[in-house]
Formats: C-alpha cells, structure tokens, sequence
C-alpha cells in the first residue's frame, strides 16, 4: 500500500474564471513541486485540456485523473472523474451538448483557453462554460456510470453551487463515490462518505501542498478507481 498526495480539483486556463498561467506545464510542474502524487483535471463543463495536461505528464510521477466538473440542471457542481481519455471525452460530448447556446463574453468571465501539451494556445472556445447544463442530478450521475466514471458532489460546504445549499441536504439514495469539503471541521459530519478536501485551484499557488492523502494498492490510475471499489 502506498500513500499518494493528491488535488483533485484543479482548473485549467479553459475555465473562464481561472488564471491564463493555467497551463498544463504550469499545472503539472507547480503540482511536482508541491510533493503531489495524484491530481484530477476538472474544468468548468469541459474536458478539452485533459488530453494535454495528460501527455505533459507522462515523464514524470505524476499521475493526472480525467474529469470535469458539471453543473447541474439545479446549479449543482459534480466533480467526475474517468479512467481513460475515450471514456472522459465520450461524457464530454453530451454535457457539451447540453449546455445552452450562448457565447462566452471574455471580457466580463475571462478568456476560455485551449492549450497544447507544450502551452500553445491552440484555440478559444466559444460557448459560454460557466452555465448550467439541462441535465439534472441523476442524469449526470447516470451518465458518468455509463462511461465507467465516479462522481463527487463539489465543495458541499460552500453556498455556492454545494448540493446542500440548494438541496438542504445529501439524498440517502443518491449514487456518489464521495464527497469533497472545503472546511477540515465538518469533516466528522459525514463518515457515511468517503471525504476528500482539494484546492478548487484557479490559480497556480492555490494548487493543494503536500497535506492530503489517500492510500492505494499502487500509485496508478487503476488503483485510483480500485479505491472507490472498497469499504470506507
């Protein structure tokens, strides 16, 4: 068994709201430094840098977990994360389409980036992401289980887009592999779940430090997900 430091939370320069150092040297570099083993890639209703942050990757210890985090018919944020590329743009397409047809307005959110492995940018992307889907809470729950994916319900502290806010609460039924909480003292409120707190990085010195951490059988990809397959 091996302890891995993780973020799995960590935006691109294709989330409006981020900074445009996002880049993916950037990402993974700042992540090395700060000790992590593990971080996901989770743009605002997208997957399109993933490939790059990916590849950038590949020579170094770094693992890089595919995802996206959605919003939700209800405002909801749900962090999904996949076990291959394929699987992670085949969920990408359908939230893609799901969103409504407006336009980014980059001088009011902030430009949305495509990157190259080697940060070039390469294109913009047009539709406004920082919008809800019109897909609601089970539906992407459902979807991101057909693709092999698990999902997280985001920052579920925070008024701001967490299930609780909107909801008043967690559903007994509902078919998550975990929840993410951004303050360390309402974690003993829900040791039902699994609990991961990350950094809900826009920036690059707000990625996580070398402080939370999950044990795996190995430091993969596969363990990763073979974790979500245990008892609590």
């Amino acid at each position: 068994m091996v302890n891995c430091f993780y973020d799995l939370h960590i935006h691109t320069a294709l989330s409006p709201c981020s900074s445009d150092d996002m880049t993916p040297n950037n990402i993974v570099n700042m992540s090395l430094l700060k000790g992590l083993d593990i971080i996901g890639i989770t743009d605002h209703n997208s997957a399109k840098n993933v490939a790059s942050v990916m590849k950038c990757a590949e020579k170094t210890t770094l693992i890089v977990i595919p995802g996206i985090e959605v919003e939700t018919f209800e405002g909801i944020h749900l962090l999904c994360y996949f076990k291959t590329i394929k699987n992670v743009y085949a969920f990408d397409k359908i939230i893609y389409d799901n969103l409504p047809e407006i336009n980014n307005n980059e001088d009011f959110y902030g430009r949305q980036l495509i990157i190259a492995e080697d940060d070039r940018i390469i294109a913009k992307e047009k539709k406004a992401l920082l919008n809800s889907t019109s897909l609601k809470i089970d539906k992407v729950i459902q979807l991101a289980h057909k693709y092999q994916g698990i999902v997280i319900p985001a920052h579920i502290d925070r008024r701001a887009n967490g299930i609780i806010s909107i909801l008043g609460f967690i559903p007994p039924n509902l078919a998550i592999e975990g929840i993410e909480i951004q303050a360390t003292n309402s974690q003993n409120n829900y040791r039902q779940y699994r609990v991961f707190q990350n950094s809900d990085a826009h920036y690059l010195g707000d990625i996580c430090e070398k402080v939370n951490k999950i044990c795996l059988s190995a430091k993969n990809c596969t363990a990763f997900f073979k974790y979500f397959g245990g008892e609590i």
